[in-house]
């Protein structure tokens, strides 16, 4: 397919990037250079995406860090691979343990959300499969910034400004003084322009990158994290962190109008944009900008939530396979649910912020999609002192209700926002792609898909395009871009609709595709600081 002529009729001020040799796109500018710094060492793409993840760790430490989670979909060799570097619930994590401390669900912030890492062992156990370098050269760049610093760009200057001021109404108490200590050195957060540096999470990083990232989980640092949750109050444990292994999986599809979309598989949500797309798939759009598109683009992703939810989780307790799930019997019995009227599901309520997703491509034909998360902003507010390290609060999606498929058990993951997305044509790579946003993830990944394959949109323009969300019940929020006739004819479809003010809930992505000539053609967010650097 040629995208080059296509574009948006409301483009933004960026073009797509079209390269040969090189690509890395992601949300911070610093860090794409970090990964194209390492491809024009010699590394490959796989060394780049490692290279760039972990400055994020440094350069975008409002939406992920050296304590969260990671997934990755490789294509090398002419065949998909899946990470999941996602981490479970420690041993001693148990519904009763939440009850004694008087929670009826799982907190937001603070010890008990907190589950293993898995981000050190997902750059780890990429680079050792498939990189061309040594990790210390791939992490060199992370380590520089982390050590010398950097001004923050202006995009990241916001969330952290509001990061900090939430901060400072919810959190309260010792566990979170390293937190501000860290984040908060001037007793605010640094602004656009300011430098910031970290030298304990450059320490972190040299550690990580010397052992392999065994430090982290059986050596120093491992021991570091348990002792600070001893004297704390956490759970978390050496021997949670010792038992931790990233797992190779086998990547989920289904095809759409002649293309293969590709997701992690469960306990990741992707499950839920395959589905949406199975249920549209029988008939086409007579065009993006209408009515019906939007109404049962919408109606198909409330409906896989609806699916997803009582489905998804660490897939060793799912009771329905993804075999069954995206068979095409089930696609035709739940299509028989879609209406020409808005129906109500219970909602999602996606939060701003708290993950990065990056592609990188290289002139080898090695193409990777790779994301990763602390998970609604900067984790659990938990940082280990003089480490840097962040520990995310992913167990907050896990549910206690004894009789839920997703409900907190030792040892378990639990259902996770993160995906990374892949398309693949008649067997052939045409590249990665992904949109960042907790729950918003399945949506702009329905969304960006339709405008590549349904309306032919350049990788640019298919990310500037504007977007709706659905939060809960009928409620859809909507960009302000989406055109006002729309908008009434979704509210006489009996949608709430919502124009937001600002872009923060809707995620924010890029991607790198591949023509049959070779060349790589790269989009990245307007509503981010991100950017496509190639060579």
């Amino acid at each position: 397919m040629d995208w080059s002529q296509t574009h948006y009729p409301y483009p933004s001020q960026r073009r797509t990037v079209y390269a040969k040799n090189g690509v890395v796109a992601t949300s911070q500018p610093l860090a794409a250079e970090a990964g194209l710094e390492v491809l024009r060492k010699g590394g490959n793409a796989v060394d780049a995406a490692v290279a760039t993840a972990a400055a994020l760790t440094v350069l975008e430490p409002t939406s992920n860090g050296i304590g969260g989670d990671a997934f990755a979909l490789v294509w090398t060799g002419g065949n998909l691979y899946g990470l999941n570097a996602s981490g479970p619930a420690p041993a001693a994590l148990t519904p009763d343990l939440l009850k004694e401390a008087g929670r009826e669900t799982m907190p937001a912030y603070g010890w008990l959300p907190v589950t293993v890492p898995g981000a050190p062992a997902a750059w780890a156990a990429l680079v050792e499969r498939w990189g061309k370098l040594p990790l210390t050269a791939v992490l060199e760049p992370a380590i520089r910034y982390a050590e010398e610093g950097y001004p923050l760009s202006p995009v990241l200057a916001t969330f952290w400004s509001r990061a900090v001021r939430t901060a400072e109404q919810r959190w309260e108490g010792d566990w979170y003084r390293e937190w501000f200590r860290v984040f908060a050195p001037e007793g605010r957060a640094p602004r656009a322009g300011e430098m910031w540096r970290s030298p304990g999470h450059g320490r972190t990083l040299r550690l990580i990158a010397e052992t392999g990232a065994e430090s982290f989980y059986r050596g120093e640092l491992a021991e570091r994290i348990d002792t600070y949750a001893r004297a704390t109050g956490g759970v978390l444990r050496a021997e949670d962190l010792a038992d931790y292994r990233p797992e190779w999986v086998d990547p989920i599809h289904v095809s759409y109008r002649g293309h293969e979309v590709w997701e992690i598989p469960p306990n990741g949500q992707g499950l839920v944009t395959l589905l949406a797309l199975q249920l549209l798939e029988e008939k086409g759009f007579a065009g993006r900008e209408r009515i019906d598109t939007y109404h049962r683009q919408m109606e198909a992703i409330k409906l896989a939530f609806a699916i997803g939810r009582e489905t998804i989780t660490d897939p060793r307790k799912m009771e329905w396979t993804v075999e069954e799930l995206l068979s095409d019997a089930f696609a035709l019995k739940q299509r028989d649910r879609l209406g020409e009227e808005a129906r109500e599901y219970r909602g999602v309520k996606p939060d701003v912020g708290g993950t990065v997703y990056l592609a990188a491509a290289d002139g080898e034909g090695n193409m990777v999609s790779f994301i990763q998360s602390n998970y609604m902003g900067f984790g659990s507010g938990i940082v280990v002192p003089g480490t840097g390290i962040a520990l995310q609060n992913r167990g907050h999606t896990f549910s206690l209700e004894p009789d839920h498929v997703n409900v907190l058990e030792p040892g378990k993951r639990t259902y996770h926002t993160i995906i990374p997305g892949f398309l693949t044509r008649g067997g052939e790579a045409v590249g990665p792609f992904g949109v960042m946003g907790g729950f918003m993830q399945p949506q702009g990944h329905l969304q960006v898909v339709s405008n590549l394959v349904d309306f032919h949109l350049n990788p640019q323009s298919a990310l500037d395009a504007p977007r709706w969300c659905w939060t809960e019940g009928k409620t859809i929020q909507v960009e302000q871009g989406v055109p006002g006739w729309i908008v009434q004819g979704l509210l006489d479809r009996g949608h709430d609709i919502r124009v937001a003010p600002d872009a923060g809930l809707f995620g924010r992505g890029q991607m790198i595709l591949r023509n049959e000539a070779g060349v790589l053609a790269a989009g990245t967010e307007p509503r981010t600081d991100g950017s496509a650097a190639a060579y």
